[in-house]
């Protein structure tokens, strides 16, 4: 699976942007996506996952209630919209994919348990 991230970008506190990340080749049949940020100098993290058969969506209690993951099937897309964006949400975005959709959250948190990484896009949010 080959993923492909966009819509990053520099926006005001109080924004939004969205962002999408296709998937090329390979089977997403049972798979769940996520997208994870960093930030410079720390760790990857988790922000939000989705099961592509069925759409349920998992997040972290940070950007609860702000940010939507959501996924296109037909067009092999998962999007991320994120409103009311804060600077602690300034980082590089990334999409991945796990072959195999782990019913675990604490095991979907995980940076290592997914298979597929897209290159990355970068949001940063202003003041």
């Amino acid at each position: 699976v080959q993923l492909q991230a966009s819509g990053g970008g520099l926006v005001q506190a109080g924004g939004s942007l969205k962002l999408s990340c296709v998937a090329s080749g390979g089977s997403l049949s049972s798979a769940g996506m996520a997208w994870f940020r960093q930030a410079p100098g720390k760790e990857r993290d988790f922000v939000a996952s989705i099961r592509w058969p069925t759409g349920s969506t998992s997040y972290a209690d940070s950007v609860k209630g702000r940010f939507t993951i959501s996924r296109d099937r037909v067009k092999r897309t998962v999007y991320l919209q994120m409103n009311s964006l804060e600077l602690d949400d300034t980082a590089v975005y990334y999409c991945a994919v796990d072959p195999i959709y782990n019913v675990d959250l604490r095991s979907r948190s995980r940076p290592h348990n997914y298979e597929y990484w897209g290159q990355g896009t970068q949001v940063t949010v202003s003041s």
